[in-house]
C-alpha cells in the first residue's frame, strides 16, 4: 500500500474536520438537535408544522456553499472511479443503511460519539467495518 502524496491533504482535511465539529457543536447548542443530514433531509420529506423553515435553510446552505466556492475559486475536476450504476446502487445502500441505523455517519459519528451514545458507537463501528470490508473486497478479491 502506498499513499498518493500528490493528493494527500492533511491540513485541509483537518480544517474541514474542525469546521464540521464546530458546526455540530453550534447546531446542538442553538437548536438542541443533533446535526444529522439524513434526519434533516428526512424531515423535509415528512414535514411538520414549524419544522420546515430551518431544515430548508440548512439544505439550501449545503447547496450554496459549493456554489459559492465554485464562484470564488473556479471549477474543480472531480475524479470518480466508478460508473453510474455503481454510484446509484451505493447511494441506495447508504439510504437504506441510514434508515436501519436511525441516522447517518454525521449524526452518529460526529454528534453521537461526542455525546458518548452507545447506539452511535455501534452504528459508527458498523459503518466503518462495512467500509473496510467493501474496500478489501473491491481491491483485493474482485480486482
Amino acid at each position: 500500500m502506498s499513499i498518493d502524496w500528490i493528493h494527500f491533504t492533511p491540513w485541509t482535511s483537518l480544517a474541514g474536520g474542525i469546521l464540521l465539529g464546530m458546526a455540530a457543536a453550534m447546531f446542538i447548542l442553538f437548536n438542541g438537535r443533533v446535526l444529522g443530514i439524513s434526519g434533516i433531509v428526512g424531515g423535509l420529506l415528512r414535514p411538520r408544522s414549524g419544522d420546515v423553515g430551518w431544515r430548508l435553510a440548512f439544505v439550501l446552505g449545503m447547496l450554496a456553499a459549493p456554489t459559492l466556492y465554485f464562484l470564488v475559486a473556479g471549477p474543480t475536476t472531480a475524479r470518480i472511479d466508478a460508473g453510474w450504476l455503481t454510484l446509484i446502487v451505493a447511494g441506495l445502500l447508504v439510504g437504506v443503511g441510514t434508515r436501519y441505523a436511525s441516522g447517518c455517519t454525521s449524526g452518529h459519528g460526529v454528534c453521537g460519539l461526542s455525546r458518548l451514545s452507545p447506539r452511535s458507537l455501534v452504528a459508527t463501528l458498523a459503518f466503518m467495518a462495512a467500509g473496510f470490508i467493501t474496500v478489501f473486497i473491491v481491491r483485493h478479491v474482485l480486482a
